[in-house]
């Protein structure tokens, strides 16, 4: 689909049909949609209910909603002022008339609606009450950059990065397996959504400028360099607390492997702090979404084989 070239957009054409799509969708944001999912999915098994049903299709829901909050963001951005000229971040799709804004939300209406769709089995499954979860997850998704009061503009993008593709989209997967809510996947799911937000964290230290000029008052803009510095160190540390508090409950060798992957992984606050350029953030953030990969795989595995001890004996 060839969208109409608007005012302001790069004289380059840049990518068509679906390459410019799947750019808008932001692949490598993905793995916070996914790591969630696959976490809550072994936490089940290890607590003998996993259903490879649900765990496809939490997967699927988890993945649309994420790619479409991001559309909803490369439109809201673009309409608000956000994806200005010098902004040193990769470029966006509707900004550089790639994808015209009435396409984009078009699709991101689309993108949501799927979503929607590849959920009902989950009320099937497991019952009516998970059709309210979805729907807030879909409407906060949109919400996060449209409409009357858009959330990062806000400053209260780290706390639906948190609650959504952490405590919610961890427990939640859980419960779909399960039909309890278990304490521990809660805790879980803080240590997979303070390491997700640190992605958000690069992204508004790197863009603090422009979106200081578009009035979006993350809490960087708000409070300042140190605090998004802060930030990214409590990601950090959070998600090295939950494991380290279900080894120490537990006893169980397992949790060792996302405590390392964290401590490994310690480095890129270093590197933050010393980053001055776009590319600089542009690699810290694609780092940190692997150690978020990482992280996740060897959290999941250590929940699938070492949760009996953890917090239910």
């Amino acid at each position: 689909m060839t969208a109409a070239v608007g005012p302001g957009a790069a004289a380059d054409p840049g990518p068509a049909g679906p390459a410019v799509w799947w750019l808008a969708a932001r692949p490598k944001t993905l793995p916070a949609a996914a790591v969630p999912v696959l976490v809550g999915s072994a936490a089940a098994a290890g607590l003998g209910g996993f259903r490879p049903e649900v765990a496809l299709v939490c997967l699927v829901f988890a993945l649309l909603v994420q790619i479409g909050t991001n559309y909803a963001n490369d439109l809201g951005d673009h309409l608000r002022g956000a994806d200005r000229a010098g902004r040193e971040g990769p470029q966006r799709a509707v900004a550089s008339g790639w994808i015209a804004p009435q396409t984009m939300a078009t699709a991101t209406g689309v993108v949501f609606g799927l979503a929607l769709v590849a959920g009902l089995p989950l009320v099937v499954l497991r019952g009516w009450e998970m059709l309210p979860v979805g729907l807030v997850s879909i409407l906060c998704g949109a919400a996060y950059t449209l409409g009357p009061y858009p959330l990062a503009y806000k400053g209260l993008g780290d706390v639906f990065v948190v609650l959504f593709f952490g405590v919610v989209a961890v427990a939640g997967t859980a419960y779909a397996h399960l039909g309890v809510v278990a304490p521990e996947t809660v805790l879980l799911g803080l240590g997979v959504g303070f390491m997700a937000n640190n992605l958000l964290v690069v992204n508004n230290l790197r863009d603090a400028r422009t979106d200081r000029e578009a009035g979006k008052r993350t809490l960087v803009v708000r409070f300042g360099r140190k605090t998004g510095l802060g930030l990214y160190g409590i990601g950090l540390a959070v998600a090295l607390a939950v494991p380290l508090a279900a080894w120490l409950r537990s006893g169980g060798g397992w949790w060792l492997g996302p405590m390392a992957a964290v401590v490994a992984g310690g480095g890129l606050g270093w590197r933050l702090a010393r980053a001055t350029t776009g590319g600089d953030y542009n690699r810290i953030l694609g780092q940190t979404a692997g150690l978020l990969l990482i992280y996740g795989l060897l959290l999941a595995l250590a929940s699938g084989l070492s949760f009996a001890g953890f917090l239910v004996r």
